[in-house]
């Protein structure tokens, strides 16, 4: 095999699954492990890949590993989060017990918010603060806050959400990846993610489409532990790996 079309298999490798490893690689193009190393190393120069131990990963532009803040997210793909969150507040019922994630598409869907019969618990606090302007009986979840997206997270935070068992959950997003889950970047708001998710009867993510593919530093559920609420989805595979409701 030419070193051209190396090249080309690695790459597409990579597209598809988001992590590359030298074992793997060789095994598959019936080639060596030093020449496999050779080529990533020549791509990882090129600035096609990022070279790892063990392997390859995407470059920065492929990962999203830090945080914008909250106003900045809010500007993003906006026509497309409304029609997530109006759909989302619609899936409310009498009686329901309501965990809602801070986050700028969880955020949007207070405003279609009709259902008075059910309670609604948060970390977030412009969620909170909005929820109370509306009228509907809300709790706060307590912890340290994070200025970056004003979320309330840490131990007693999570203490704090596992004393409740609530019927649905709606969640945000980072990254969205058949191999790495729904993930985000930071330890403790994951950590949070991980627990209310846990602690849902039903699960729900709300996320445009911008966030599949994308792989951020933290995993905080598989695909198969929630719904997925989005605008549309471009790549077939995640209709077969995910169950995914597309609002067009």
């Amino acid at each position: 095999m030419l070193q051209n079309q190396r090249h080309e298999r690695i790459l597409r490798q990579l597209e598809v699954n988001h992590a590359v490893k030298v074992a793997e690689l060789a095994k598959d193009l019936n080639i060596s492990e030093s020449t496999i190393r050779r080529d990533i190393i020549e791509l990882d120069k090129a600035g096609k890949l990022k070279k790892v131990f063990g392997g390859a990963v995407p470059t920065a532009a492929s990962m999203v590993s830090a945080y914008t803040d909250v106003a900045e997210r809010d500007l993003i793909s906006t026509e497309e989060k409304d029609r997530i969150a109006k759909f989302a507040a619609t899936l409310i019922e009498d009686d329901d017990f309501v965990y809602i994630d801070a986050g700028t598409t969880t955020h949007r869907m207070i405003d279609y918010l009709e259902n008075k019969n059910a309670t609604y618990v948060t970390n977030g606090i412009a969620h909170a603060e909005k929820l109370v302007q509306r009228g509907f009986d809300v709790y706060m979840i307590g912890g340290m806050l994070r200025p970056m997206t004003e979320a309330a997270v840490g131990a007693s935070a999570i203490e704090s959400l596992k004393r409740y068992n609530f019927t649905k959950c709606f969640m945000g997003t980072n990254g969205i990846d058949i191999r790495g889950g729904f993930s985000t970047p930071h330890i403790s708001e994951g950590a949070m993610k991980t627990a209310a998710i846990q602690n849902s009867c039903i699960s729900f993510i709300l996320a445009d489409h911008t966030k599949f593919g994308k792989i951020s530093s933290v995993t905080f559920a598989g695909l198969d532990e929630a719904y997925i609420i989005t605008d549309k989805v471009e790549d077939p595979a995640y209709l077969e790996a995910a169950q995914i409701k597309q609002i067009v």
